[in-house]
């Protein structure tokens, strides 16, 4: 069977509608053989032949128009009153489907080409993230407010450096393709800095300077670029102190803290959002969080607590989180499931990242 052209992602035609012009056919024969002959239904031959451009390609819209006019053309089917005139503007009808069918596939052809450009450009600035980082276990999960994209204007990373382990949870001001340019450039910058600072808070320092830059370039044109971020870092190097990460927030939600307790906010001074232009920027200083075997880190974006119900309450993610779950990648997920069933429309961008210390890293093979 032509289909044409590639077939968008995600939207492949179920096999039942692709099939559907040929009992459609058959129906109508049978119909046109048992209805009396004051009743025409010629017309309804003329119809199915551009319904079919619809779901097939050129050459299967042929097939079926070839068809269709090869049974006009028997006397049992044909009706008295459909004259040579009436035959040819079927052939013409059937042609221009044919047409519609060719155009259609290029169309479908050129979307598939422009989707897959932009998801391999949206996966190059927010890759998949690994289950393990060094010592870290990692959870992650992110869906953008703009349907139809991968990335919005939320973040997350976490990256292996000489001074630990170290992951950001950020929020750019505004969603959308609009704000994946200051997505990539804070992600590139954490990268740079994982390597090179020696502080968390010269992290966070980097950070603030990168977004002042490109606010000083935009200006005028997009406007002020400010984001909200929180920073972690797992030390390594002493294995003889307790598992613990350091956390540090610049203007954004503090983390939760989960276990078979329950869950608990951690309890941060957050300073200013990163970009506003402060005349110094300082950022807060890093908490130092114990972790237990079991506890989970879980840290957030604005768009899982601020999502609504159906009677406009927001969602209590401490109250719902799942306790019977020490697995970072099943927590994400587990509270992924329970914020879409609880607001059903999600207007935000949302970002999850749970993550668990180990007492070693893997071997390496």
């Amino acid at each position: 069977m032509d289909r044409g052209a590639q077939e968008l992602p995600g939207t492949r035609l179920p096999a039942w509608l692709r099939l559907l012009p040929w009992p459609a056919m058959v129906l109508l024969v049978i119909v046109q053989l048992t209805t009396p002959e004051s009743v025409q239904l010629g017309f309804v031959f003329a119809v199915v032949p551009p319904l079919t451009s619809l779901v097939y390609g050129k050459l299967g819209t042929a097939l079926v128009s070839g068809t269709l006019f090869a049974l006009l053309l028997m006397p049992a089917i044909r009706a008295d009153d459909v004259s040579y005139g009436d035959l040819l503007a079927f052939v013409m009808i059937g042609a221009v489907s044919v047409l519609l069918a060719w155009l259609r596939a290029r169309r479908d052809a050129q979307l598939v080409s422009v989707r897959t450009v932009a998801q391999a450009a949206q996966l190059a600035v927010l890759p998949p993230l690994p289950e393990r980082v060094g010592p870290v276990r990692c959870g992650a999960l992110y869906r953008a407010a703009e349907r139809g994209t991968l990335v919005g204007g939320d973040l997350y990373d976490v990256q292996k450096g000489p001074y630990g382990v170290r992951a950001v949870v950020a929020d750019v001001q505004g969603h959308g393709l609009a704000a994946v340019g200051t997505v990539a450039a804070l992600l590139g910058t954490f990268r740079e800095a994982v390597l090179d600072e020696p502080e968390l808070g010269g992290v966070a320092a980097r950070l603030d300077r990168r977004l002042v830059v490109d606010a000083a370039a935009r200006r005028g044109a997009h406007g002020e670029v400010f984001a909200t971020a929180l920073l972690m870092e797992f030390p390594v190097g002493d294995h003889d102190a307790p598992p613990g990460v350091r956390v540090l927030s610049c203007g954004h939600p503090a983390p939760l803290l989960v276990n078979g307790d329950g869950a608990r906010e951690v309890a941060l001074e957050p300073g200013a959002p990163l970009g506003l232009g402060l005349a110094e920027f300082r950022p807060p200083a890093a908490v130092a969080v114990p972790l237990r075997p079991k506890d989970v880190l879980l840290a957030h974006t604005d768009g899982v607590t601020e999502a609504r119900d159906a009677a406009g309450a927001f969602y209590p993610l401490a109250a719902r989180v799942p306790r019977d779950t020490e697995d970072p990648v099943e927590l994400v997920r587990s509270v992924w499931r329970d914020l879409s069933a609880y607001a059903g429309v999600i207007g935000d961008d949302v970002a999850l990242l749970a993550l668990s210390a180990t007492d070693h890293e893997p071997a390496r093979a």
